[in-house]
C-alpha cells in the first residue's frame, strides 16, 4: 500500500531508439527520390540559362570588384577545386531531405526566389573579379571551369548564397531528427569548405562571399518560418501527415 510519504511513480516513457534518426533521414531521402532528382536537375538548368545569358549579355557596364587585404593573403590553391564543385552535390541534399510534397514545393519556391534575387543583382549591377596574374588553364579542370563559370556575375556569390541556404536547412532537419553532433558538424564543415574554395581558386573575392552569405541568410531564415508544418516524430514513429 502506498502512503502519503511514498514517492509518486510516474508511468515510464519509451525512449527513442538511438537509431531513430537514421530511419528518419533514410525515409526522407527515399521519399519522392525520382521527383527530387529530376526537379533539382531541371531547376539547376533553368537557373543557368538566366545566369549565362546575363554573363554573356550584361545590361550595364561591368564593375570589377575591389580586393581586400584578406584577398591578398589567400594564395591560389587549385586543390580547392574539388570542394568548389562539390556544391552541386551539396545543394541537392536539403531538398532531398524534404519529407512531403508540400515541403518540397515550398522549399523550391524559396530557393527559386533566392536565385531570382541573385539574377536581379547581376542584371542591375553586373560585376566580375579582377583578372588573375597567373595562367590557371594548365591546372586540371580549370580550363573547363573558365569556359563554364567565367569571372563575371561575381557579387553576390551565388555559390555562397545557395550553400548558406542549404546549410541552414540541412541543420534544421538534422536537429529535428535528433541526429548526432558529428553529423551536424560534417554539414557545417562541408559548407565552410565550399565557401573557402571560392576564395582559394579565385572565383570570388571576400566582398562577393560576404554579400552571398547575407543573401543566403535573408532567404533561409524566413523559409524556416513560412513553410508547411514540419513532420513530427513521436517515439519511433514519424508522423508526416
Amino acid at each position: 500500500m502506498q502512503t502519503a510519504n511514498d514517492p509518486i511513480k510516474l508511468p515510464s516513457m519509451a525512449r527513442p531508439s538511438p537509431q531513430t534518426w537514421v530511419a528518419e533521414i533514410g525515409l526522407r531521402l527515399r521519399r519522392m527520390l525520382l521527383l527530387k532528382l529530376v526537379g533539382v536537375t531541371a531547376f539547376t538548368w533553368l537557373f543557368f540559362i538566366g545566369y549565362f545569358h546575363l554573363l554573356q549579355h550584361p545590361m550595364q557596364p561591368v564593375m570589377v570588384m575591389p580586393l581586400t587585404a584578406l584577398d591578398h593573403l589567400i594564395p591560389f590553391q587549385p586543390q580547392a577545386l574539388f570542394a568548389y564543385l562539390s556544391l552541386w552535390v551539396y545543394v541537392g541534399t536539403a531538398p532531398g531531405m524534404q519529407l512531403r510534397f508540400t515541403e518540397l514545393l515550398v522549399y523550391g519556391l524559396w530557393v527559386g526566389a533566392l536565385c531570382l534575387a541573385g539574377l536581379a543583382c547581376f542584371y542591375f549591377w553586373p560585376t566580375q573579379v579582377p583578372p588573375l596574374a597567373i595562367d590557371v588553364s594548365g591546372f586540371p579542370g580549370f580550363a573547363t571551369l573558365q569556359g563554364v563559370d567565367a569571372a563575371g556575375n561575381a557579387c553576390p556569390s551565388m555559390h555562397v548564397a545557395v550553400a548558406m541556404f542549404t546549410v541552414i536547412r540541412i541543420e534544421d532537419v538534422l536537429r529535428r531528427a535528433g541526429a548526432p553532433t558529428w553529423l551536424r558538424l560534417i554539414n557545417r564543415a562541408w559548407f565552410i569548405a565550399i565557401v573557402l574554395s571560392t576564395l582559394m581558386i579565385k572565383q570570388h573575392v571576400v566582398l562577393d562571399v560576404l554579400a552571398g552569405a547575407l543573401l543566403g541568410v535573408a532567404f533561409a531564415l524566413p523559409s524556416l518560418r513560412w513553410r508547411p508544418a514540419p513532420a513530427r516524430r513521436i517515439g519511433a514513429d514519424i508522423i508526416d501527415r
